[in-house]
């Protein structure tokens, strides 16, 4: 589940939780309805940012669930969402300067990637759009990276995942695929030296770091 910051024609910003998004390399395809205020934004104005939520924030996730940034509501939204305005408001998330694009970041989101849309793809009878991203930085919390490397721990960041409706945390590993690079740094820093908590900066192409909250 990802929270996805736009920005509107009149400068503010608009919140949208999405449940299709997946990462190829540098780039991040969401899936989006086509009648959404976060298609029309990405239309005009390209910057985004991806704020991947963790298991604790179910709850506001689920109270912006009902909302639309869209005024008037479109037809095919009116029998369950209504408009708001000020999204971070009436959910209680904070949000936070990014360096790179115009809309902010949540602060509450321990993993944040500052992208621009590149390509809208239409579907399914132009009832979703495909939207390719290209991230230009990640800030991460210190408490989810490996020390001294820039690689997510897969042991400690666990993601909010909605499943069938339903929202849900991992749960605990089963294994690892043959080319993670993980492993291979949490052994070094085990057999080296004590596991810290002073975690370092994850970044993607460059480094930032998310103090803790």
């Amino acid at each position: 589940m990802v929270l996805l910051t736009t920005e509107n024609a009149d400068g503010t910003f608009n919140l949208a939780p999405i449940s299709s998004a997946w990462a190829l390399g540098q780039h991040v395809v969401l899936g989006l309805g086509s009648d959404s205020q976060t298609v029309r934004n990405l239309a005009e104005r390209p910057d985004v940012v991806i704020n991947l939520a963790s298991p604790d924030l179910w709850e506001r996730v689920e109270s912006l669930a009902p909302l639309t940034g869209a005024d008037p509501v479109p037809e095919s939204k009116r029998a369950v969402y209504r408009y708001e305005r000020d999204k971070f408001a009436a959910t209680g998330l904070t949000p936070r300067s990014s360096h790179l694009v115009r809309p902010p970041r949540i602060a509450e989101c321990p993993l944040q990637l500052e992208a621009r849309s590149i390509a809208l793809t239409p579907g399914g009878k132009s009832r979703f759009l495909s939207v390719e991203c290209e991230v230009v930085r990640v800030h991460a919390d210190e408490r989810i990276v490996v020390p001294g490397t820039h690689h997510i721990d897969p042991g400690v960041w666990s993601p909010l995942i909605y499943n069938f409706r339903h929202y849900h945390g991992l749960t605990p590993e089963l294994g690892h695929g043959f080319r993670s690079e993980t492993v291979a740094c949490l052994q070094r820093l085990i057999g080296s030296t004590a596991h810290q908590s002073t975690l370092a900066s994850a970044s993607w192409p460059r480094a930032k770091t998310m103090p803790r909250r």
